[in-house]
């Protein structure tokens, strides 16, 4: 049965006024006759957690891998703002998809229908791919130094997608499409990072110029790393920077990047196992605390700058997820659970989307006002590493175990459990 067939039959009709079931990106489609679109009523399904993600990546790869993506795409911006988005705003979107959607596309192509599906968008994946650092293609991206200097961000989220998905993403890349990759990582490196979370998009290019042999510079990924230890605020909370932040970006970036930026250096030999334990052991205990964050009603509080990422805010709960390494007191049922419940408040509020299916600026719906200067329609992009257990297979018990209540929603409805602990 369709997605999109089973979502029409379950959903009362009130709940879907606010979403477009025909858009199309023009001229090219935002998908094809037939294609599931969102959202079955379970939320909790993965079913509908594909159909999620598809319905956001179809106007971005669907344009990208036919280069018309500069053609068709629009840039929305907050009407204050006097920066223009036009030259990065592209990538932006690229980048961040495919860091989110990574995972899925890794698990292959099968006989199931999803397996299917899979293997069409990982076709769409690799085509955009070589269109983005074609020189020749109309769709071609600047990953040199700008004005804003955008390009280190969004370059780094595309490297970290091709170390989530090595076997689908890189490895069968013709030689010519690979060695346009490497061309334009390296051009990042004449852009100097801000001294934040910007230090990691330098580490995670590098690190992924390592994990494939090709003249990383450990110097830059051990600068990141150090700066982070130096960083730390404790209880599993990094700084962005040498001051605290109140806001997402531990989940953002910080935690993410760290793990796997310094496993592919322990697996290479070029870092201790015990560092990768430390940084572990805080993502952790942040995953544990994102958990507890999340409301009895599928909420969590709109506190800090990028809140237009949307449920990208919950990439490093998502992330331990998918690395199967939840404390002992969170079962991934009830993970899946809170995640499904923010993501279908956010994704199915109205305004959502545009008439084309494209992303538009806001936390719960359309309100451009929440999308700070600095941010556009390719910005919104990131929203996917929300989606990051799907990267676990159909069979995980993250999708087959039994519904189960979260700790928030547990205590709120009186259940005895353990007090929590901070670590150092």
């Amino acid at each position: 049965m369709m997605y999109r067939r089973r979502f029409l039959s379950l959903v009362p009709p009130a709940a879907l006024m606010g979403l477009n079931f025909n858009a199309r990106a023009t001229p090219v489609p935002v998908k094809q006759q037939g294609e599931n679109d969102v959202m079955g009523s379970n939320a909790e399904s993965r079913e509908y957690w594909v159909s999620v993600i598809t319905k956001i990546a179809n106007p971005v790869l669907q344009n990208l891998s036919r280069a018309t993506l500069k053609k068709n795409m629009p840039v929305e911006v907050n009407p204050t703002s006097t920066y223009d988005r036009s030259k990065v705003t592209h990538l932006e979107a690229f980048g961040r998809l495919m860091a989110g959607m990574a995972p899925w596309l890794e698990l292959g192509p099968d006989q199931t229908e999803e397996g299917r599906l899979r293997e069409k968008y990982i076709q769409l994946a690799r085509k955009s791919l070589a269109n983005a650092v074609d020189p020749a293609s109309p769709d071609f991206m600047q990953f040199s130094s700008q004005k804003y200097e955008q390009a280190l961000v969004d370059a780094s989220f595309l490297a970290h997608a091709l170390i989530r998905a090595p076997k689908q993403l890189w490895e069968p890349l013709d030689l010519k499409t690979k060695a346009n990759v490497i061309k334009a990582l390296k051009a990042t490196r004449s852009i100097k990072p801000t001294y934040n979370n910007w230090l990691l998009f330098m580490g995670m290019i590098e690190a992924f110029l390592i994990s494939i042999e090709e003249e990383g510079d450990i110097v830059r990924v051990d600068y990141a790393i150090r700066k982070l230890e130096e960083w730390y605020k404790g209880d599993g909370i990094y700084g962005d920077g040498p001051k605290f932040h109140f806001d997402y970006y531990n989940s953002f970036v910080i935690h993410p990047m760290l793990l796997d930026i310094v496993k592919i250096l322990v697996d290479k030999g070029l870092e201790k196992a015990e560092v990768y334990d430390t940084v572990l052991k805080r993502a952790l205990r942040y995953a544990d605390i994102q958990e507890r964050s999340i409301s009895p009603e599928g909420t969590f509080p709109p506190i800090g700058r990028s809140l237009v990422y949307r449920f990208g805010a919950l990439q490093a709960l998502g992330q331990i997820a998918l690395l199967s390494k939840l404390p002992s007191n969170i079962q991934p049922a009830q993970v899946r659970g809170a995640m499904s419940l923010v993501i279908k408040r956010m994704i199915e509020a109205p305004g959502t989307f545009d008439k084309n299916g494209w992303l538009t600026i806001g936390f719960c719906g359309h309100q451009i006002d929440v999308g700070e200067y600095y941010m556009s329609t390719g910005s919104l992009y990131l929203c996917t590493v929300g989606l990051l257990p799907l990267g676990l297979p159909a069979g995980d018990m993250f999708w087959k175990g039994k519904p189960a209540d979260w700790t928030s929603k547990k205590l709120w409805g009186g259940i005895n459990m353990p007090a929590d602990h901070s670590i150092p």
